[in-house]
């Protein structure tokens, strides 16, 4: 048995497990009881003999541990001769604030999937196109109202230079605009309009292939697209005024798509709609609302196989993990519902996230498959582990008494808009 470092307090068995690349030999460790994360962190860095110290957290029985070994233990009322498994990780660094982008109207949607740019949507009806060295080099007037939501389609095309942005707007519009980045001056040109609700669009999501898109709106309906470019239109124009309005806004290469189907189900308006992740869950997808449900689709048929009610919690958005086991719905009672997809007859949400204000977005790691960014309407971005939910890894304050509207996370950098502009954050995720 290995001996503890020097302290007076009456010890407790354990043995410590990783899923990282340091892993202790296996032995048992008699811990004192007052130690905490900090005095756990030293002991597995000097049993490794670390050239360089490495700050560690420790997972017990599913819950990051936040207090003494005492604390908890009386906590969960666990016996003094039950020997503790104690998984230890790396510990997530304090984020960092990289760069913000100014904008002069609120930025309702942010991506960073494309590489070494970002791109933002914003309540002026336009789309810009940033690099990493802060420059504006696009900006296209892209709807006539402001857009609610923006995200790249996946190309399987070997043309890097060429993308396609999916837009939804209060027009009650989505479009599709193809931007170059090939020549010195990038360009943008609007290639397609989508028309199906008659309410303002709240999200606009893409499959992983980039051949399928889904529309959410106010008036409960979703709307499944393909991302094909039409020969000629598949919509008439309105008829009246509206016609008129139409023929100045809609020029005739912007060609008018109709949707391959019409998801109803949503007894309000639905906040966000998105394709489902992973293999098993090919042909799926998932969305949340105003009705304070969450519903599971079969696209092909068209049919909600699956409704999760969660009374009085109106949803604003919606997310998944990368592996497709949990999602996260945001609401306006000031949490985040928890839906572990794994339980079988899921009927509620499995566990929340408490906020102190109204949560309006959230943003998984691409890294692992435990961290989230949720941000908020008190201008506060929250670090999340799921493997303990009581409070926030950490919080970062992005505006004073802003609101956060929209966030995105690939690698190392997460992407925030709202009402102060851009920012741009750094976060160590999972290895």
């Amino acid at each position: 048995m290995a001996p503890s470092l020097t302290s007076v307090a009456p010890s407790h068995p354990v043995i410590f497990t990783t899923q990282t690349p340091y892993v202790l030999p296996s032995q048992k460790f008699m811990i004192p009881l007052d130690w905490k994360r900090y005095q756990l962190s030293q002991l597995i860095n000097k049993a490794l003999d670390l050239p360089k110290p490495i700050p560690f957290d420790f997972l017990v029985y599913g819950e990051i541990l936040r207090s003494s070994l005492l604390e908890w233990r009386a906590e969960k009322g666990v016996g003094e001769e039950d020997t503790l498994e104690i998984e230890y990780f790396e510990s997530v660094m304090p984020p960092q604030r990289m760069s913000e982008l100014p904008h002069e109207d609120w930025v309702s949607s942010v991506s960073c999937r494309i590489p070494q740019h970002f791109v933002t949507a914003s309540y002026d009806g336009h789309l810009r196109l940033f690099d990493y060295s802060q420059n504006l080099i696009l900006n296209a007037s892209v709807h006539q109202a402001p857009i609610t939501s923006v995200c790249v389609v996946p190309s399987l095309s070997s043309d890097t230079e060429s993308r396609i942005l999916a837009s939804s707007s209060h027009d009650l519009t989505a479009c599709l605009t193809r931007i170059s980045l090939s020549s010195e001056i990038p360009t943008a040109s609007t290639v397609a309009s989508l028309h199906l609700h008659t309410s303002p669009l709240s999200s606009i999501s893409t499959d992983v292939s980039g051949s399928h898109l889904l529309t959410s709106s106010w008036d409960g309906l979703i709307g499944v697209w393909d991302t094909s470019i039409p020969d000629d239109h598949q919509v008439n124009l309105e008829r009246g005024d509206d016609r008129k309005k139409r023929r100045k806004t809609s020029p005739a290469n912007i060609k008018r798509k109709a949707p391959i189907a019409v998801l109803k189900s949503h007894t309000a308006r639905v906040s966000k709609a998105l394709f489902a992740a992973g293999e098993l869950a090919k042909g799926k997808a998932y969305s949340c609302g105003f009705d304070s449900t969450v519903r599971t689709w079969d696209v092909e048929s068209g049919v909600c196989i699956n409704t999760i009610n969660v009374p009085v919690r109106p949803m604003l958005d919606l997310a998944e993990t990368p592996d497709g086991n949990v999602l996260l719905a945001a609401s306006t009672d000031r949490t985040v519902s928890i839906f572990d997809l794994r339980v079988s007859s899921l009927s509620s949400s499995t566990g929340i996230m408490m906020h102190s204000a109204t949560p309006s977005c959230i943003a998984t790691s691409e890294n692992g498959k435990h961290q989230v960014v949720t941000g908020s309407y008190d201008g506060v971005a929250r670090l999340w582990d799921l493997r303990s939910t009581k409070g926030a890894v950490t919080s970062f304050e992005v505006w004073d008494r802003m609101k956060v509207l929209a966030v995105d996370w690939v690698g190392d950098v997460v992407g925030i808009g709202g009402e102060g502009g851009m920012e741009v954050w750094r976060i160590a995720g999972e290895s």
